[in-house]
């Protein structure tokens, strides 16, 4: 569906024209009437597929101007990052609209931020925790709260901020609407919903878990961290000019040593377009760092898991997973920064002996296998493991190199050269 048959407002439309959108996708059209209808839903669609314009249309829709002080609107996302986001999304498509918005979020001067929410606000976007502190210093108001967004409610969830959900609703007037979305449904999202919320409308667009489909999805067997290091290198080292890649690890000490060992393989001229990301870095370093991989200045972006959820930077041709995420469901919402809306792309997998567990279990919430790339034939085998490397070593078996082909990595396979992963690594593969 075009926005054109959706009933926006004239100022609404005027900034979806300016922004050359013209199709809807298929959660932003079938949660607009329910929502516009002032039902509570639950909206499960797969990352990408714009979920946050799917509730801000319909909210700005239905939004009149007013001078009151006290929000009328919360929108309650899990990362500082995704604050941001929202707030920058409201200012596109709000652009003819007299409304006032804002975000806060924690790690910076609450002061600020109770001053901006004390001038008057209509939207106020939040992390749990801040928005929780600035209630209890009396100067936010939750008397006059129309609709609460929880957005990524399984994210919060696996943060650990049930407390100041629970707490936050409690204190939210009775008669509101409540709007909720997430990538993925799980045993705690159901239970959680299924306590707090009585009545709502059920908007799945796909089954959870389910990876968006034109995303090529591969997987190398890789012994340990350095030869990760190895395989790393080769793949982006001649590339660097045609890619935009993020790699994902799973700790911010691990982000720093391959940010680290990665430069120290990259020659000067490259060294300036590697950027690294983690909740450890300064909150002006964070928005510097994916200011510069989303206008290109950045290649290659290192990070956890922190910007694996929400954050929309355009034209990202690879996701690499430097190691498998334990939550299955972080691989789906890590695959779907490549690929946005209607762009191919590609995530590329390392798994080393620990993680195939991991692996399985993605495998079979996606309800397919990952295809498994040889390995090429120039990459070193390292034999040496790092003391946190994962599983300790009993089986000298496990520094057997694996197979290698002199064919390069990074491209589209030809459905010749694709095999499905059967979880057995003494099989024979095809070449990648």
């Amino acid at each position: 569906m075009i926005f054109e048959e959706l009933n926006l407002s004239k100022p609404l439309f005027s900034a979806i024209e300016e922004l050359a959108y013209v199709y809807a996708t298929p959660i932003q059209v079938r949660a607009f009437a329910p929502i516009l209808a002032g039902k509570d839903i639950l909206g499960i669609a797969q990352t990408g597929t714009g979920k946050t314009f799917a509730y801000l249309l319909p909210i700005l829709r239905d939004l009149k101007y007013s001078e009151q002080r006290a929000p009328r609107i919360l929108i309650v996302v899990p990362t500082r990052e995704l604050v941001t986001q929202v707030v920058r999304e409201i200012e596109k498509i709000a652009k003819f609209i007299r409304i006032r918005y804002a975000g806060v979020y924690g790690g910076t001067n609450i002061n600020t931020q109770k001053q901006l929410v004390y001038n008057g606000l209509d939207i106020l976007v939040a992390t749990p925790g801040r928005l929780y502190d600035l209630y209890l210093t009396g100067v936010l108001r939750f008397n006059n709260i129309q609709k609460i967004v929880i957005d990524e409610v399984d994210e919060l969830l696996n943060q650990g901020f049930r407390i100041q959900l629970v707490n936050i609703l409690e204190v939210l007037p009775p008669k509101r609407q409540n709007l909720m979305f997430s990538a993925t449904l799980t045993k705690d999202v159901e239970e959680f919903i299924n306590q707090y919320f009585v009545e709502f409308e059920k908007i799945e667009i796909a089954p959870h878990g389910t990876p968006i489909e034109k995303i090529d999805q591969s997987l190398f067997f890789v012994p340990n961290f350095f030869t990760k290091i190895n395989l790393l290198t080769h793949l982006i080292i001649n590339n660097l000019s045609e890619l935009k890649v993020l790699i994902f690890v799973e700790t911010k000490k691990l982000a720093d040593l391959v940010y680290e060992k990665l430069l120290d393989k990259i020659d000067l001229l490259h060294k300036e377009k590697i950027g690294v990301i983690h909740s450890n870095k300064a909150q002006n370093q964070r928005f510097n760092t994916l200011k510069k991989f989303a206008e290109g200045e950045y290649k290659i972006l290192i990070s956890t898991d922190i910007i694996a959820r929400g954050i929309d930077v355009q034209d990202v041709t690879h996701v690499i997973n430097f190691d498998m995420p334990i939550n299955s469901a972080d691989y789906i919402h890590r695959i779907g920064r490549t690929g946005r809306i209607d762009k191919p792309g590609i995530a590329i997998s390392f798994v080393n002996e620990a993680e195939r567990e991991y692996l399985k279990q993605i495998e079979i919430m996606m309800k397919k296998s990952i295809p498994q790339n040889e390995m090429p034939e120039e990459i070193e085998i390292s034999n040496v493991f790092t003391e946190e490397e994962r599983p300790k070593l009993y089986d000298k078996a496990y520094l057997k190199a694996p197979k290698k082909t002199k064919n390069p990595a990074f491209h589209q396979k030809k459905d010749k050269n694709k095999k499905t992963n059967s979880g057995s690594p003494a099989k024979k593969r095809k070449k990648f």
